[in-house]
């Protein structure tokens, strides 16, 4: 595999890029080589700019659920293009995708559209605290909310993937008003709860925890911390910026049947372009400005471009229901994955929810933050580069979620299944 080009970009982009790059897990640090520079892509296919063709198993981290550059997401764009990028005035589009979201997601009556998942979280957790009047915040070890202040501390895969715990800039005032509990440990959040009684304003969680590898809840964890919340005057937010209409078309708390005070989305709403959303109960919504006193405001927000695409990839999900055809995919190719690791002999686990999946090198299966931290990293750095050489592009950290999409066929899947046994052995 020749990527002398992206070699030289990336040398190139250093001199004017902090580290190289915009986000720092697509530096490639944690499985030691040099980013690869992507030109262009089609369907299930990523094209780096030396030429080289990669099945993708990343999706621009979770948001092409229909694959790249799809038809009909193109086309509207284009169109939508044509009438200008941005007005600073609300326009209809906007009104029909808020009103498409209130409709999916059992949870959401009123919601506000933002640019991105990060500038969502601080939303949420600015108006859980202007409504409840309190200012602690439960979050968990490994989950990660984007890239704010009071939510990063042990905050997933971003720390996780350049093997550190915190960011420096964060204020430790911020710290001492976000508790920790560990994820899938009900007793951890009812303790804290009890130590800081009637000063909780908001318990923040990923439902199917994805920034940490991918990590399903166990049974009755959700609703303990339902009934908790329900109990003290907390709360409850999910953050389904990568679960949202991507294992079912509710979100996570439509498949678990657990309806949260507010929720997160992003990604997948966007169809690909830069986007973010908060929305809950009309009660809590309406402490939002100008409709209340709690101050949150964005120049691009609700963008016509984004809003476009988020509306034509919605429609086509709601239309087509991919959902049962996405998780038959995943199953198969996790099941391919854990039957070659058998016969090889290696410690495997992969975890699975709808078109989300991870791996794990480990002998047991990984339920918090602690274990995914224990399992075999550098078996993962051989394994990955293996299947990058063999055209397969999955997430260069061990601690990000995979993602199939509608455009993956079956024999992209059997492709990704035949490189797997070379990977194991790291060749």
């Amino acid at each position: 595999m020749q990527i002398t080009q992206s070699t030289q970009l990336f040398s190139r982009a250093q001199q004017s890029i902090p580290g190289g790059v915009n986000s720092p897990v697509r530096a490639f640090k944690s499985v030691k080589m040099n980013p690869l520079f992507i030109k262009s892509a089609q369907g299930s296919k990523l094209f780096d700019v030396d030429g080289n063709e990669y099945i993708d198993y990343v999706g621009s981290w979770g948001p092409m659920i229909l694959g790249h550059a799809h038809t009909e997401v193109v086309r509207k764009l284009e169109e939508t293009l044509r009438k200008g990028t941005s007005f600073g005035a609300p326009t209809e589009g906007e009104i029909e995708l808020a009103e498409i979201v209130c409709g999916a997601v059992p949870s959401v009556e009123m919601l506000r559209l933002v640019n991105s998942g990060s500038e969502a979280s601080m939303a949420a957790l600015r108006v859980a605290r202007g409504y409840t009047g309190r200012d602690k915040i439960i979050k968990f070890e490994g989950c990660y909310h984007g890239s704010v202040d009071p939510l990063l501390v042990q905050a997933g895969s971003g720390a996780m993937t350049l093997g550190i715990p915190d960011s420096p800039g964060v204020p430790a005032a911020f710290v001492e008003l976000t508790l920790q509990a560990k994820f899938n440990d009900l007793a951890s959040v009812i303790k804290l709860a009890d130590e800081n009684s009637g000063e909780i304003a908001a318990v923040i969680l990923e439902p199917v925890a994805g920034n940490m590898g991918m990590i399903p809840p166990e049974h009755g964890f959700l609703q303990g911390l339902r009934d908790l919340c329900d109990r003290e005057g907390i709360l409850l937010i999910f953050d389904e910026v990568m679960s949202g209409f991507r294992v079912d078309y509710g979100g996570a708390q439509n498949i678990f049947g657990i309806i949260p005070d507010m929720s997160i989305f992003g990604k997948v709403i966007g169809g690909g372009l830069p986007v973010g959303a908060y929305g809950g109960r009309q009660d809590i919504m309406l402490q939002v400005a100008p409709a209340g006193p709690v101050y949150q405001a964005g120049t691009l927000s609700g963008n016509p471009l984004a809003v476009a695409a988020g509306l034509t990839t919605l429609g086509i999900l709601k239309e087509e229901n991919p959902y049962p055809e996405l998780g038959q995919k995943t199953a198969w190719l996790s099941g391919e994955f854990e039957s070659a690791a058998e016969s090889a002999g290696v410690a495997l686990q992969t975890q699975a929810m709808g078109s989300m999946f991870g791996l794990f090198f480990s002998a047991e299966p990984v339920k918090n933050y602690e274990q995914a931290l224990k399992t075999d990293t550098e078996q993962f750095t051989r394994f990955f580069r293996s299947m990058l050489k063999q055209g397969i592009y999955l997430a260069p950290s061990a601690f990000e979620s995979l993602f199939v999409s509608t455009a993956h066929s079956e024999e992209d899947l059997e492709r990704t299944a035949t490189a797997f046994p070379k990977a194991l052995r790291g060749e």
